[in-house]
């Protein structure tokens, strides 16, 4: 038989692996004491948002633009509950005061008293459609920060180029109610996650670099942001010290902030929590993990893995692998795009290529 007729059998043979099942967790690396499970089979599963009792919400990008619910189980699983259908590229959940807020690419919708509702949840409730409208990075994640406000990214329309500062490239924040737009920080191509730091209470974020430079120019970023106004160098200067070669004359890199870290190339990082709980060894407490969804244009595969970012003294000081397993001989069977810190202290991780969610437990 054919080199290329049986690799495309092989190929035919594996779609289960985009329903979370048969999936090779054994595959996956992890420090002693861990392990890796599937917590719940959600196709297309993207950002997580913590709600009451142990409720985990996901978002999607495609697919049926569905927003789920995961209600816990005994024995480290959830049941999955569809609680929106039919949304624009849903990607961005939270929770606050008992309601939903999800994230489509133009507008943020609240659905009030979810908890409540879950199997007959309400219509829900528009807090703004001031947002752009485009495809190109309009997927968002959404948070709400320590001073009360939802923040809201909006990447650039494009892979690099020159557009409003006030509408594009940028991480917006809001009130609650949808009122008091103002910018958080600019030159930010696109952010698919972030978090605050629970002793300082500041901001760290991810962000994407440009395309089309070769396999490593320039790094994706690590970025810190302890106060609102900071510029981070888009379209002008990428990763802190190169210039863009079509925009980099107009500005100098020394006008911008610079990465806390550059993570590589084409890593493509999303989703990035400090960790909170106490199930995780004490070394693990305040780290950063980040979730690298992995390259798509590298000539060799990068990414496809859990980080986690260790500080000291507001500076990073180890960057390390965590999990790692989902790349195999330039061959991929999942992409990490977020975790989620739960009560427990277990880490949950989504998995938008595999269909899933993992749970990632420590036993001493």
């Amino acid at each position: 038989m054919p080199c290329r007729i049986l690799l495309v059998l092989m190929l035919l043979a594996l779609p289960s692996l985009s329903h979370g099942q048969g999936l090779p967790l054994e595959r996956i690396k992890l420090p002693p004491g861990f392990t890796i499970s599937v917590y719940a089979q959600v196709p297309e599963a993207r950002s997580l948002a913590l709600g009451p009792e142990g409720i985990v919400f996901v978002g999607s990008r495609r697919g049926g633009g569905t927003v789920s619910a995961l209600v816990p189980r005994a024995g480290g699983s959830a049941e999955v509950v569809n609680v929106a259908r039919g949304l624009n590229a849903p990607n961005g959940v939270a929770f606050r005061d008992g309601a939903l807020y999800v994230a489509e690419i133009g507008r943020i919708l609240r659905y009030d008293d979810i908890a409540a509702r879950l199997r007959n949840p309400p219509r829900p409730t528009l807090v703004t459609n001031r947002y752009p409208d485009d495809g190109h990075h309009g997927w968002k994640f959404i948070a709400f920060g320590p001073d009360g406000k939802l923040y809201v990214p909006v990447g650039a329309p494009c892979n690099v180029c020159e557009p409003d500062p006030q509408r594009y490239a940028l991480i917006s924040r809001i009130d609650p109610d949808g009122g008091g737009y103002e910018v958080f920080a600019r030159g930010v191509r696109n952010s698919v996650g972030f978090d605050w730091d629970p002793r300082t209470g500041e901001l760290w974020f991810n962000e994407h670099g440009r395309d089309l430079l070769g396999d490593d120019l320039p790094s994706d970023e690590l970025n810190h942001a302890p106060k609102a106004g900071l510029h981070f160098g888009f379209p002008y200067c990428h990763q802190g010290d190169s210039p863009d070669p079509e925009f980099g004359g107009k500005r100098a890199c020394s006008e911008f902030t610079a990465p806390a870290l550059k993570q590589g190339g084409h890593v493509a990082p999303n989703g990035l929590r400090f960790y909170t709980g106490t199930m995780f060894p004490n070394e693990y407490r305040n780290r950063i993990f980040i979730a690298q969804h992995g390259s798509w244009n590298r000539s060799k595969k990068s990414g496809y893995r859990i980080m986690t970012v260790s500080l000291k003294d507001n500076k990073v000081d180890k960057y390390e692998v965590f999990a790692q397993g989902w790349l195999e001989n330039e061959r991929n069977w999942g992409r990490p795009v977020d975790v989620l810190v739960m009560p427990d202290g277990a880490l949950l991780v989504s998995d938008d290529q595999a269909g899933v969610v993992y749970r990632i437990a420590y036993s001493r």
